[in-house]
């Protein structure tokens, strides 16, 4: 998606403050851990691995969720923006279809609303841009 410059430093700077932040934690708890996983294994580690996997087993799921919601919300749109090009590429072929009707009525048709070789009736409406009609 389009995002602005300032949007992508920001992002850039949480992330070296969160790194940053985590270093920091991980130089002062560099401290052996034992994890019991089953009965019979037990997983030796250090505390920032430990917080590492934290972290990476909440962030995922939630990253995930995200990505499909942005990825359906991208598809309605596509779909959207193809139904409208459709509608207004409808909508301009009636226009020229409708246009070009327009034009061939009025090829048959004069000014004083008479067709082509019909004279006009002294009763009928009066154009007033021509000659007869009261030009103020």
């Amino acid at each position: 998606m389009g995002e602005g410059p300032l949007v992508k430093i920001l992002r850039t700077i949480i992330w070296v403050l969160a790194a940053v932040g985590f270093l920091i934690f991980a130089i002062y708890n560099w401290q052996p851990v034992e994890l019991k996983l089953w009965q019979n294994l037990v997983l030796e580690t250090k505390v920032p691995v430990v917080v590492m996997l934290a972290f990476l087993l909440g962030l995922l799921p939630m990253w995930a969720l995200h990505r499909s919601v942005v990825w359906g919300l991208n598809r309605r749109v596509r779909a959207l923006e193809t139904s409208l090009k459709n509608t207004a590429l409808a909508r301009q072929a009636d226009l020229t279809a409708a246009t070009g009707a327009a034009q061939t009525a009025d090829m048959s048709v004069d000014k004083s609303g008479t067709s082509a070789g019909e004279t006009s009736t002294p009763l009928g409406p009066v154009d007033s841009n021509t000659e007869g009609g009261s030009g103020k």
